[in-house]
C-alpha cells in the first residue's frame, strides 16, 4: 500500500477479534515506531505488550482503577471496564518516559512518543490489522503504571488496541484539511 493512501485512510477499527499481530509483525511495528522524531535523542518510548493471556490480569488492573476512584462503582461498571481489556488480542500501552529538567522540554518528550504510537497506528494497517487507540482514567492512574511496570510519573499516551478488524469503521465523518489550515501572511 502506498504510504499516502494508508495515511489518507487510517481509521479506527470499531471491533476487532484474533488473530492479533503475530510476533513478527508486532517487532516490525515496533521497529518503525522507534523511526519517530526525538529531539535530543533521547528516546522517551516505552512499549508494553498485553497478549492474548494477559488481558484477564489487565482487566483486573482496569477493574481495580475504577474501583479507586469510585468505591460505590455497581458490579456491572465494573465488569464493563474489566471488559475493556478483551476489545482485541493484543494491546499495546505506549508510555512516554520523560526525562523531567532535560534541556529538551517535556512536551517534545511527549510528542515524541506520540509520534511512535501514530506509528503503530500506520503500520498496524500496512500489515492488515485494524486498531484503536485509547486512554481514559486508567491512564491517569499511577497504581495502573506501576502494575504495567511503568514508573508511576511515566504518562501513558494510549492503550493501542490491534487485532484483525471485524465490521466496520468508525462513523465519524472526517474533517476538510483545508478549515484547518491557515497561510501565514507575514
Amino acid at each position: 500500500m502506498d504510504a499516502l493512501d494508508l495515511m489518507l485512510s487510517r481509521e479506527s477499527a470499531v471491533k476487532l477479534e484474533a488473530p492479533g499481530p503475530s510476533a513478527e509483525d508486532l517487532d516490525r511495528m515496533f521497529a518503525s515506531a522507534v523511526r519517530a522524531p526525538d529531539h535530543g535523542r533521547l528516546r522517551p518510548w516505552h512499549f508494553v505488550v498485553i497478549g492474548t493471556d494477559q488481558r484477564a490480569a489487565f482487566g483486573q488492573v482496569m477493574a481495580d482503577s475504577l474501583r479507586r476512584r469510585d468505591p460505590s462503582v455497581s458490579d456491572a461498571e465494573l465488569q464493563r471496564e474489566q471488559d475493556k481489556a478483551f476489545r482485541a488480542p493484543t494491546i499495546v500501552v505506549v508510555a512516554a518516559k520523560v526525562r523531567k529538567g532535560h534541556k529538551i522540554p517535556e512536551i517534545e518528550q511527549i510528542a515524541s512518543a506520540s509520534a511512535a504510537a501514530q506509528t503503530i497506528m500506520l503500520a498496524a494497517p500496512a500489515l492488515g490489522y485494524g486498531a484503536v487507540w485509547k486512554t481514559g482514567a486508567p491512564a491517569y492512574d499511577p497504581a495502573v503504571k506501576t502494575a504495567l511496570g511503568l514508573a508511576a510519573d511515566d504518562d501513558i499516551i494510549g492503550f493501542l488496541y490491534i487485532g484483525t478488524q471485524a465490521g466496520g469503521s468508525s462513523p465519524i465523518p472526517r474533517p476538510d484539511a483545508k478549515d484547518f489550515v491557515t497561510t501565514w501572511a507575514g
